[in-house]
């Protein structure tokens, strides 16, 4: 009897086991370094990359912070990367960067650690704290409806490489 069990026991356990490979498996798909913010635009890798990228090729840097279990930021996520305008300024007159983590650079959290938060870095180097989206308690969010205003800002953010460098 116990011999009877304990082989059921080691049964179930292997069952669920390969089950849990195999849902694991299923959920994820390959990730590239748009995480599916938009497969079509460059991304830099990391911070400093698109620090030296903006400042060689005289781009602003657009740096997405995001987690990829956050509601707010996968509803921000689908907009963007459906919205044409968004898609083609990023891909032609942006440094592009999406981070899943915190930089050391504390410019980039002014207002502190909340995802989603887009920030502009403009060729010079200088984090543009005056590009904020429409919240005041969090002020470089951006949620599905603020898209306007985010593709104002992305235009505001190339009117001042234009006028102030």
């Amino acid at each position: 009897m116990m011999h009877s069990a304990l082989a059921l026991s080691l049964l179930l356990i292997a069952v669920s086991s390969n089950l849990a490979m195999a849902i694991k498996k299923e959920k994820r798909a390959p990730q590239t370094l748009s995480r599916g913010w938009g497969d079509d635009i460059t991304w830099v890798q990391t911070y400093e990359e698109g620090l030296f990228q903006a400042r060689k090729s005289n781009k602003p840097l657009m740096v997405i912070h995001h987690l990829e279990d956050c509601q707010y930021c996968q509803a921000l996520k689908k907009v963007f990367s459906e919205n044409e305008e968004i898609q083609e300024m990023a891909q032609n007159n942006f440094i592009m960067l999406n981070l899943m983590h915190e930089t050391t650079d504390k410019n980039l959290s002014p207002d502190g650690q909340y995802v989603p938060r887009i920030m502009f870095v403009d060729p010079s180097l200088t984090v543009r704290a005056d590009i904020t989206g429409r919240y005041s308690n969090r002020l470089y969010t951006y949620e599905p409806q603020d898209i306007p205003l985010l593709i104002e800002n992305m235009k505001k953010a190339l009117r001042l490489i234009q006028t102030e460098l």
